[in-house]
């Protein structure tokens, strides 16, 4: 009886080792396989998307270019003398601006995205802000307010810019 258990021990043992050893090694080789092929896809994926990522940057940049003081109001100029309609009319193309770009979120990180808000949000804070003072009277006026204001201090957008030029490096 102890020589027919030993007997079947002999033929088991090598033959569940080497089934395990094969498991193992087919487990180990599906399991490359599989990393192989997703790697494959996302750099696929990756490919197509550049070029979309790539444009929303450039759409991004275009708009902080857009909304600087110093060159929005070069741009545009006043559609009357009343200093609360040219104030009204630089925010509304801001805001128009920004919605029509606002898709592009979703090719940003949310840093990104955020410093980009908040530099339309202070450039409409400088507009609003130069539109309050009381020595302001005209369209003009306030034109020469904003622009005697960005003398002092860089632009929103340019530091939103700074920021956009950093992330796009990551990427490339």
């Amino acid at each position: 009886m102890e020589n027919k258990l030993f007997e079947i021990l002999s033929y088991t043992l090598p033959s569940l080792v080497t089934g395990g050893v094969a498991y193992y090694f087919f487990t180990a080789y599906f399991k490359d396989q599989r990393n192989t092929r997703r790697w494959l896809v996302q750099r696929e994926l990756q490919k197509e998307s550049l070029p979309l990522r790539l444009q929303a940057f450039e759409r991004m940049a275009l708009f902080l270019e857009r909304i600087n003081p110093s060159k929005l109001l070069l741009r545009v100029a006043p559609i009357s003398e009343e200093k609360k309609h040219y104030e009204n009319y630089l925010v509304e193309l801001i805001e128009q601006e920004f919605e029509h770009n606002m898709t592009q979120q979703i090719y940003m990180s949310d840093e990104c995205w955020t410093a980009i808000v908040m530099a339309k949000n202070a450039t409409v804070q400088i507009i609003r802000k130069s539109a309050l003072n009381e020595k302001v009277t005209s369209a003009d006026g306030l034109r020469e307010a904003i622009l005697t204001e960005m003398v002092d201090r860089s632009a929103p957008s340019n530091t939103a810019l700074a920021y956009l030029k950093k992330e796009l490096k990551n990427y490339m």
